[in-house]
Order: C-alpha cells, then sequence, then structure tokens
C-alpha cells in the first residue's frame, strides 16, 4: 500500500520573487498561488535516490530532461546561463545559474528510470460518496 502521494521540494534563495519568475515564465511549470504571490509549482513524475555522505541534513534537487543539448539551446534563447554539459555513467548534466544566484541541475538520464505508480490519494481529498452516487452503486450490485 503506497502511502506517499507525492513530494515538496524547496529551493532557498536570495532572491526568491526572481526565482519564481524564472520557474514560471522560463520553464514554464505550472503552479498555485498560495497567497500573497507565493507560488508553488508542480513538477512531473519524479524519482528520489539515497547516497551516502559525511554528514546529514544535505539535499539536492535535479531537474530531468530528455535532450539537455536541446535544453540548453532553450535556455540560450531566454537568456539563461547553463554551464557546459558534463558526461557522467549516470548522465549529462548541465547547471543552470537561477536568477536569485543560485544553481539548479539539470541531467539528461543514461540509468533506468523507475516507473511511476499511481499516486495514493490522502484520506482527507477523499470525496464523500453523495446520495446519487451511493445510489448508483447500489443498483450495480
Amino acid at each position: 500500500m503506497a502511502v506517499i502521494n507525492g513530494a515538496h521540494a524547496i529551493v532557498y534563495s536570495t532572491d526568491p520573487d526572481a526565482d519564481r519568475r524564472f520557474f514560471r515564465d522560463v520553464l514554464g511549470l505550472p503552479n498555485v498561488d498560495v497567497g500573497g504571490g507565493w507560488l508553488i509549482f508542480g513538477l512531473p513524475p519524479s524519482e528520489v535516490a539515497v547516497h551516502p555522505a559525511e554528514e546529514n541534513r544535505r539535499h539536492e534537487l535535479y531537474l530531468l530532461v530528455a535532450d539537455v543539448d536541446a535544453f540548453i539551446v532553450a535556455m540560450r534563447k531566454q537568456r539563461v546561463a547553463c554551464s557546459p554539459v558534463n558526461d557522467e555513467r549516470w548522465g549529462r548534466l548541465t547547471n543552470v545559474t537561477l536568477p536569485g544566484g543560485g544553481t539548479i541541475g539539470v541531467y539528461q538520464p543514461l540509468h533506468e528510470r523507475p516507473t511511476t505508480g499511481k499516486a495514493a490519494r490522502s484520506p482527507r481529498s477523499r470525496r464523500p460518496r453523495t446520495t446519487a452516487t451511493a445510489r448508483r452503486t447500489r443498483r450495480r450490485t
């Protein structure tokens, strides 16, 4: 039984408004304003990996693309700086400089990708059956 129905990644920034505009306007990610211009962005299916480290409390975010070279061309058209591509055994990696000064990794995976299962719904998100729905269900049985 799957209990996780999504993930929430956080990008810390010294210029969050500029970086939010980048995610919205340049990357074109769907978003919702949860109040006061605070945007939360939707992401495509994701994956998570656990790597060994000398200390905890360090996490990284990478966006995945089908073609890193095409991504870089698209970013150049938007005047967004990308680092040269590093070919790693696991993928082809570039880093994008965000307007706030931070960077975010973008890579074309060369490794096998996990399948994305149907997300589990939280109990609070389940809508109660309406009377009409309950009647239709009873008629079918």
